[in-house]
């Protein structure tokens, strides 16, 4: 119990913190507004993304999914041919992009409607939540880029 009273302590001293040092900075600030401007995208996903994912919208669509591990790469050798999969990358991007992939599929009209589209076609829940969340991912990248908030489309 007291351990858990210091952790509680330690966390909120962490997260002024970073609350200060986001405030301090315009670039960050602004990098932040525009990522939770997405329906799906909260605090800890933008300040994750910022943090852990700093060339957000200086590298296309590829390369970003890449950097994130959220590339399909597809197993093959000669004639023999698996599946495809994800790996790689950086994984708690992976992990925070996830979160709000499963949110945003909820809350945002358009990826839930992409998300909804895979699996009526048949596609694994899984396989259509990581497709989402490369979307997702996607959308932030060129919001980032082009410095515009999120439009519903």
């Amino acid at each position: 119990s007291r351990l858990l009273t210091a952790l509680r302590r330690e966390l909120e001293s962490l997260d002024a913190d970073l609350d200060s040092h986001i405030r301090n900075s315009p670039v960050w600030r602004v990098r932040e507004a525009l990522l939770t401007s997405v329906p799906g995208v909260g605090a800890t996903t933008a300040r994750t993304l910022l943090a852990e994912l700093p060339e957000l919208g200086s590298l296309d669509r590829r390369q970003i999914a890449s950097l994130a591990g959220l590339a399909p790469w597809t197993r093959q050798s000669g004639k023999w041919k698996g599946k495809s999969f994800i790996g790689g990358g950086r994984g708690k991007v992976r992990a925070v992009l996830f979160m709000a992939a499963l949110v945003a599929s909820r809350y945002n009209p358009d990826l839930k409607a992409f998300r909804d589209r895979l699996v009526a076609a048949g596609k694994p829940k899984i396989v259509a939540t990581v497709a989402t969340m490369r979307k997702l991912l996607t959308i932030l990248n060129a919001i980032i880029r082009d410095g515009r908030p999120w439009q519903n489309a």
